[in-house]
Order: structure tokens, then sequence, then C-alpha cells
């Protein structure tokens, strides 16, 4: 048999000897995660043969510069060969690797029918938690190979919050651990002068560390987790903002606030104690709904005798559609649920949000229930858009509906001696023809949308 001569360090000898269910290897940046995955592939596909691994990363670029590369320039060629238009490499006695990315939240779909014995996301936080949730399912087979996901990653990114939840809080460093779920687990940490390969191959990489800005330094140079580049709302705790629900008091002002797309509905109610606390009581987040039967789930939630002050909108619902001549808001309207329109401002409905979620002598102005999972887990994963610092990163798109809803509440909240009111109008008879045949909350939506009766 072929020697190999493979020389690593310490922390990725940890990791690939790692046996827990769910392993996760990184914390700081040149530790060695993406080599260590590599390697561990390598022998795992060697030690069990036929078995099946599938490496994934975020997009393609990163996986073709990474780990492809890292992957060919190390396999040897007499035991494997890649096959570059399916990404796939297989070995001489019948394992094999393939390559993958999900570049969006619906890639993880054309895994559905796949069986693998180990997955490895390298970059763990560049993933959504629902990404990571549906492809360690297709972890399973009948073989008696270990099965396992194996992850590696810096701190900061999309999916920051939920693998810091699921790895690092837990459990200190380098202790396995059990979750709730029951799924064991580990966090191996590994940091730069971990590394001596790269420190003494590249020994002024650690002074280009020390050269960034606080925040990054403190990321990406210590692996510290308890803050990250790019947290657009680093107000959020989840422990001073989510709650225990309770029954809302039928007195209390409430709203329903919405964000809708075809991609997305999401629809949250929140209600206003009598010392103006915001209480985000209610959520309905759903894809691939049409309007009318966005509006009638939208009506479903909202309790008979359930007294709604105003169901709040962005502008771009009221915008006429050349091809019906209808905007969005007055297809829901006709299906039972009218709109009140807020303000599209991105940077004063992001401080509005900041300003709510501040905590001040008397905690923070909103709070959100428990069961709102969709809110407190988007919310906190928002990240400063590197072109506007000032406003949120619109990407990942999947994570961004529920938080554009309560954008659109907290400035209508925070800012009502601003918003306008239409001046008094001449009207149409077609205009008095929809007034005169709709109901009173289509009234009202009518006088929003054309102005004052002259």
């Amino acid at each position: 048999m072929q020697h190999i001569n493979l020389k690593i360090t310490k922390k990725q000898k940890e990791f690939i000897d790692a046996t827990e269910s769910e392993v996760l290897f990184g914390g700081a940046a040149g530790g060695g995660k993406s080599f260590g995955q590599i390697v561990d592939s390598l022998i795992f596909a060697l030690k069990y043969p036929h078995s099946r691994q599938l490496v994934l990363r975020r997009t393609f670029p990163e996986l073709d510069k990474s780990l492809i590369r890292t992957s060919l320039s190390l396999y040897p060629k007499k035991l494997y060969s890649f096959n570059a238009s399916s990404h796939t490499g297989k070995f001489k006695n019948g394992s094999t690797v393939d390559f993958g990315y999900c570049g969006n939240e619906n890639d993880v779909y054309q895994y559905q029918s796949a069986e693998y014995d180990v997955i490895r996301f390298d970059e763990l936080t560049h993933f959504t938690e629902n990404q990571y949730i549906y492809l360690i399912s297709r972890v399973r087979g009948a073989n008696d190979f270990p099965k396992q996901i194996k992850s590696s990653t810096n701190p900061g990114g999309t999916g920051h919050t939920w693998v810091k939840k699921r790895f690092i809080d837990p459990a200190p460093p380098k202790k396995s651990f059990v979750g709730e779920d029951g799924i064991k687990r580990i966090f191996i940490p590994s940091m730069l002068d971990d590394n001596r390969f790269l420190t003494e191959r590249d020994p002024s990489y650690k002074d280009r560390l020390l050269a960034l800005p606080d925040r990054e330094r403190r990321a990406l140079l210590y692996g510290e987790w308890n803050i990250f580049e790019g947290q657009y709302f680093d107000e959020f705790n989840e422990k001073e903002h989510v709650i225990q629900p309770f029954e809302i008091p039928p007195h209390w002002r409430k709203y329903r606030t919405v964000d809708y797309g075809l991609d997305r509905l999401a629809c949250l109610w929140i209600a206003i104690s009598p010392d103006g606390v915001c209480y985000v009581y209610r959520e309905y987040c759903e894809s691939s709904l049409p309007i009318s039967v966005a509006a009638e789930e939208i009506t479903k939630r909202t309790p008979r005798g359930e007294d709604i002050y105003a169901t709040l909108a962005p502008p771009d619902l009221f915008g006429r559609s050349q091809e019906s001549g209808k905007s969005k808001a007055e297809i829901f309207s006709s299906h039972g649920v009218s709109f009140t329109k807020t303000s599209n401002d991105r940077e004063c409905g992001w401080l509005a949000v900041k300003e709510l979620l501040r905590l001040g002598c008397g905690g923070p102005r909103i709070r959100i229930f428990s069961f709102c999972r969709e809110l407190i887990k988007c919310l906190p994963a928002l990240q400063i858009d590197k072109l506007r610092p000032s406003d949120c990163a619109n990407e990942p798109h999947e994570i961004t509906h529920a938080p554009d809803a309560l954008r659109g509440f907290a400035i209508y909240h925070t800012r009502p001696a601003e918003r306008k009111v239409k001046s008094a109008l001449k009207w149409s008879e077609d205009m008095w023809e929809d007034y005169l045949s709709a109901d009173a909350e289509g009234k009202k939506y009518l006088k929003e949308k054309y102005g004052e009766i002259n």
C-alpha cells in the first residue's frame, strides 16, 4: 500500500480523532481548519471502503479555491481521481467524496435522496440553521461505518448566533456534551498559534491580524464568539428580549405588520402595553402563498373578536401592477385584509428597531414571545451591509422577512408625528364607487390611499 506522509497539528489530530455525532473545529483565522477537514476526509475514505462523504461550502468559488484545490494537491493520484463536471472524487477502494455548495436556502433539496456517512461543513457560520438541520438528515445508511457531521468555522457570518448556541454556549471547549435533542457534540478550538506550519512559513500573518479593527481582531485572531464582525443588532439578547407567553389583555392596542412576497410571507402580531412596551405575541411565516391564501391565513390566525387597530404594510405593496392595474394591497383588501401604509425608510426603520431593543433603565421596549421562533432566529442573524453600514444586508434573503415586518411596525410606532396624511382631493366617480361598495375596513384603506374626501 502506498505510504502517505501527512503532517498535521495537535488540534487537527483532535478533530480527526473526535467521535461525537457533531463536531465543530476552529475559532480563529489560520488555525488549519480546512486542511484538517481534507486530511480527515482522506483518512476516512481509505479506512472505510465504499464510504460516502459530502464536503460543503456556501458558494462554488469558495469551494473551488480552497477545498477542491487542497484535495487535488494532497490526495495521491494513484488512489484518487476527480470528476470536475460532477465535483465528485473517487478512490480506488470505492469510497467517494462529493464537493457541493448551497448558494441559497433551497439548494439543500438537491441532496433529498442522498445518503452519506459523513457530511462536512466548511465555514459553518456561512450556512443557515435550516440548511444545516435539513442536510444532517442525509447522514444515514445501512452499513456500520461511523456517522458524523464534522464542521469547521470562524466566528461571524450569517449563522454565528445559531452555531454559538448549538456548540459554544452549552459546554466549555473540548468538553463533550449531550444536547437537549440527545445528540452528542463537541467544540474543538484552534488558534493561529496552534498552526505552527502557517506561523513558521508566514510569520507576518499574525501582525496583519493584529492590525485589524478591535471587533475583527477579537474574532479572527482570538476566536472570540461573544463578538463578531457584521452583526447589525448587537443589542439583541435572548435573555432580555424573549419571554414566556402570557394572555394579552383585550384593551391593549394591537397591530399586525406584514412583509409579503411569493417567496415568503411574514406577519407579526404586536400589542402595546399601557407603559409603552411592545410585545410580539404571534407570528406566521410561510413561503409560496398567493395573496388570497396569505390573506386567508392571516385572518384565520387572528381570533374572532380580537381588535386589530391597523395592519401595516410597506409602500411596495401599494404599487399598481401593469398587468392587472391593481396593487397587491388592493388584492389583499378584496380578501379581507386591508393595509395601512408604513414607511420604507430602511435606515430610520432599523434605527427604530434598535431603539426598541435598547436596554434602558426599565428594560427593553420590545419583548418577543418565545414561540415566535422565526423572528428570534432571524433578527440577531442580520448583518451590516458592507456598502451601506447604516443598513442591514439583504442577503441571505430568507432571513430578512420577519425583521422587515418588525421594521415597518417600529418606524410607524416610534415616529407617529412624521407620518404623512394625503391632502384632500377631489374624488373621481370610480373612487366613489369603490368607496361606497367597501366595508368599514375598506373605507378606511381607501381614505388613506386616495386622501380625505373633498
